[in-house]
């Protein structure tokens, strides 16, 4: 791991990295339905034989769904620079790399949750999850280690 975080760094950026996370999954969605009206258009021509198409249309269309994406890129990038990992856009799953122990863990926040409660081994994922305790308030020491 790159970046660590303590618990209480982690909580104060929680508000930042939600609207970050809420602004790519809005994009993200922008950019499905695009494609999929993409898709729709694609299978009409193809059922039809042919048809006229609205090319212009069609061209902007298709440069909305590329900004879509784009915007997305760009805003989980924004999020991996800061060190928080996306583990799921739909959902909102992240994780911000601790120390526990001496150990590298994952502290683990869903979408919706108001807080930062949850941690997990990078190797047990989501499902891994486990409340957080009293190791977590020692993580200030561990984070002087040099990154």
């Amino acid at each position: 791991m790159s970046r660590t975080f303590t618990l209480s760094e982690a909580q104060t950026l929680l508000p930042v990295v939600e609207a970050l996370l809420r602004k790519a999954q809005m994009a993200g969605a922008r950019a499905g339905e695009l494609e999929q009206e993409m898709q729709e258009l694609s299978h009409r021509i193809f059922m039809s034989g042919g048809m006229h198409v609205n090319v212009a249309q069609a061209a902007r269309r298709r440069a909305e769904r590329e900004k879509a994406l784009q915007e997305t890129r760009d805003t989980l990038a924004e999020m991996d620079e800061i060190g928080v990992q996306v583990k799921d856009l739909e959902k909102g799953l992240l994780d911000f790399p601790s120390l526990m122990d001496g150990k590298d863990v994952l502290l683990c926040w869903k979408l919706g949750e108001k807080k930062i409660e949850y941690w997990h081994l990078p190797e047990d994922g989501f499902a891994g999850r486990k409340p957080l305790d009293s190791r977590t308030d020692k993580t200030r020491a561990e984070k002087d280690r040099p990154n």
